[in-house]
């Protein structure tokens, strides 16, 4: 695409009522979008343009609709800002090659951060954001064991198991991506801002919409789209019922990508998501080296041994046996057990239980849910 094609993209994309589907109709038509803009008005309503559409298209090409050259303005203004903004368009050959196969792919992608990332094999991981600590944990580590193998995990940014993802990804090679649901010239939610701006130094920020487009409910649907087509195969590590992070799988189905979740107990409200893809095909998975030998042959161009896997799920440190610790331990499975009920089973006084669950929570053995404590 020739540099001054661009304004042209960002124009017809920042029309309303345009979506990926007629724009691509458009861009297999014309030889260049400069020449679809040039269009008669009496063509284009043959082409089915709405009024409101012309309106804004010949304005455009006028230099009189304020409201779309101004948001063309923005989007060239953040471009040139920083050599670490960049506009991808369909006819770029940094377009991630997986994303540009999906219906409904993206036309343009804004992206902050290393492009280079965009082109390297990636996993989805995906949760609830009102994870367990045992949740956050499965994905930080899962996290960190694919980009120690040179897999970037791909996610949303979102509070809990999102998060979680980031972070295990940044403390190895290959870092993370984040897919959002509005424009980069901000971060959201704002709670995750600082790890946004991790993201950028060791990965990117992605998103379909332009600069000054404040995140909406509808979006986050659209979001999922690309962070499944972005990837090889989606992982879904805690989920409710009726999680969004549901949407994604499915998404991830529809366009031919490999789907895992972690299960979990059977009376958790956060497994009943990953046991209903499991019943409908989901790969049941326990660890990430399963998820990485399974996407290996995917993966011609990776050496298997390329980094050392690190420890995948902490293990609490051993107590004495015939410690406080170890008979709380002991006694607890990995569905909440009260206090009462530890009290018979350990013979110990509700003092040295207390004690010892904040002992054993403070090194990672053990979570308090409600209903009680569980193993983690």
């Amino acid at each position: 695409m020739l540099p001054e094609d661009l304004p042209y993209w960002l124009a017809l994309w920042r029309t309303p009522g345009i979506g990926p589907g007629q724009f691509r109709l458009i861009t297999d038509h014309y030889p260049t979008l400069q020449f679809f803009f040039e269009e008669s008005a009496h063509r284009l309503r043959e082409l089915g343009f709405t009024p409101e559409q012309l309106a804004w298209i010949q304005g455009f090409r006028a230099g009189r609709e304020s409201r779309l050259l101004e948001g063309v303005d923005r989007d060239l203004e953040w471009l040139e800002a920083d050599p670490q903004h960049h506009i991808l368009t369909w006819a770029d050959d940094d377009y991630p090659p997986l994303l540009r196969e999906i219906q409904g792919s993206p036309p343009l992608l804004f992206v902050r951060g290393q492009l280079s990332s965009l082109l390297l094999p990636q996993i989805a991981v995906v949760g609830s954001r009102h994870c367990s600590r045992q949740g956050k944990h499965l994905a930080q580590d899962f996290g960190r064991c694919f980009s120690n193998h040179g897999l970037v995990t791909t996610s949303g940014l979102a509070l809990g198991i999102d998060a979680a993802a980031h972070r295990g990804a940044l403390q190895g090679a290959a870092g993370t991506l984040a897919v959002l649901a509005h424009g980069l010239d901000e971060i959201y939610p704002h709670r995750n801002r600082a790890l946004g701006e991790q993201v950028v130094q060791q990965g990117a920020l992605v998103s379909e919409f332009p600069v000054g487009v404040a995140p909406r409910a509808e979006f986050f649907p659209r979001r999922n789209r690309i962070i499944s087509g972005l990837s090889l195969g989606v992982l879904v590590v805690e989920a409710a019922i009726k999680s969004g992070s549901l949407i994604t799988a499915h998404q991830a189905v529809d366009q031919g990508r490999e789907v895992f979740a972690i299960p979990g107990s059977i009376n958790d409200p956060l497994a009943k998501g990953c046991h209903a893809l499991i019943r409908n095909g989901a790969r049941l998975v326990e660890t990430a080296q399963q998820i990485v030998e399974e996407l290996m042959p995917l993966l011609g161009f990776m050496q298997q041994s390329a980094l050392p896997l690190r420890a995948e799920i902490a293990t609490p440190k051993p107590y004495p046996q015939d410690s406080a610790e170890a008979k709380v331990l002991a006694a607890l499975e990995y569905d909440p057990t009260p206090i009462d009920q530890l009290v018979g089973l350990t013979g110990l006084s509700v003092a040295d239980i207390s004690t010892s669950l904040v002992m054993l929570e403070l090194d990672g053995a053990v979570q308090q849910q409600q209903g009680g404590y569980s193993r983690v």
